[in-house]
């Protein structure tokens, strides 16, 4: 999969299903699989709850289980390897593309550095009435998960930074 800097979507824009992106600026440099690591190291747990919740529910309609982040810290990654659910499609100094598909949608996470500034990006493209049903909930949740990914990482940083 070749992707650029300005990629890392499922596809256009308009022709997404679900599009949100949000950044923060961090007091050091990391990578995007750095950056990873710190925010699912420590797995939260209503983050956990809201997994158990999601697969109990999505269990019933036929798509598999997820379980949520496992706290496993990688040092590298391939194309082809798996963080937790997700499958790395892209992996580079500045950018980390994670993808998760079956047949009721697919989602693409784009995690990007641009000098200390870390970004999350996610599209997904729903394929049925049970994505589009699932995406409902999951969208506004992600808003929430993401920000809170976020602070945490700016929050661990920063510890470190003054240490």
């Amino acid at each position: 999969m070749d992707i650029s800097a300005d990629q890392g979507l499922l596809g256009p824009k308009e022709a997404l299903d679900y599009y949100h992106t949000a950044f923060v600026d961090l007091p050091v440099v990391v990578t995007p699989l750095e950056g990873w690591n710190i925010i699912t190291g420590a797995p939260n747990p209503l983050l956990q709850l809201a997994f158990d919740i999601r697969d109990g529910i999505s269990a019933m309609f036929g798509v598999q289980r997820i379980a949520g982040f496992s706290g496993k810290q990688m040092t590298d990654v391939q194309v082809g390897d798996h963080l937790d659910f997700f499958l790395v499609e892209h992996s580079a100094p500045d950018m980390l593309v994670l993808t998760a598909r079956d047949r009721h949608l697919d989602v693409m996470t784009t995690l990007t550095v641009e000098g200390a500034r870390y970004r999350i990006t996610s599209s997904v493209v729903t394929h049925n009435w049970f994505g589009r049903a699932y995406m409902i909930p999951v969208g506004i949740a992600h808003r929430v998960i993401v920000w809170a990914s976020l602070r945490r990482l700016r929050k661990a940083l920063t510890a470190q930074d003054r240490t």
